[in-house]
């Protein structure tokens, strides 16, 4: 199991930014592909970006250009920097770890844009 936990989220206003922060309790192999989805009260959760142990990155359109996912391995960390907020970007995210065909969900963290 990989224990993962968000921080980073809050309340900004349109056109602001957030760094969002995924610690894992263990270590993150390089080989693991890491990602964020969100999820919206009464909403699905959904897709936002992810990136490879290669460091190859794939995001939503939504928020491609806004966006950057990054990872740090010797911090056991995976990052998401967000620019140019709008209001539907507020959510829920979530950070995940694909180890072994098996993806494992953090808690969630809130991040809240008013327009």
């Amino acid at each position: 199991q990989v224990q993962l936990v968000e921080s980073g989220g809050g309340l900004v206003q349109a056109g602001g930014s957030l760094r969002l922060s995924c610690a894992a309790a263990a270590r993150i192999f390089g080989t693991d592909a890491m990602g964020w989805y969100r999820q919206a009260p009464g909403k699905q959760r959904e897709f936002v970006c992810r990136i490879t142990g290669g460091l190859n990155t794939n995001y939503a359109a939504s928020v491609k250009g806004r966006f950057t996912i990054s990872r740090d391995n010797a911090k056991n960390t995976v990052y998401l920097q967000m620019n140019s907020l709008k209001p539907e970007d507020t959510a829920v995210y979530y950070c995940n770890v694909l180890r072994g065909g098996t993806t494992y969900w953090g808690q969630g963290t809130q991040v809240t844009v008013s327009s």
